[in-house]
């Protein structure tokens, strides 16, 4: 998805975040106001929970769902709240 598009595409609905590292054999899953979460280990699955507490307070002081929220909107949203590794950097307009 190239910047054009991201800043065109909106949120359809609750963003699902899915964890691949469980090991334990337990099942995980945290449904709350705007996301899904389901799987991973103890310690993925917590900071999947973290980092979607913090985006429904960012959401919340602003009296905004992640429906209303463009894709790259969300991912700087993400980004500014420690959900990704590193924030993203603005897309120098190349497709890399």
């Amino acid at each position: 998805m190239d910047r054009e598009e991201m800043e065109k595409a909106r949120i359809a609905g609750p963003v699902h975040g899915i964890g691949l590292d469980n090991e334990d054999g337990h099942v995980r899953i945290t449904t709350m106001e705007n996301f899904r979460l389901l799987g991973g280990s103890e310690e993925t699955h917590g900071r999947m929970q973290e980092g979607a507490i913090r985006v429904n307070e960012k959401l919340r002081s602003q009296d905004r769902r992640v429906t209303d929220l463009t894709v790259r909107q969300f991912v700087d949203l993400a980004g500014e709240v420690g959900m990704l590794p590193e924030r993203p950097k603005p897309d120098s307009g190349s497709d890399d």
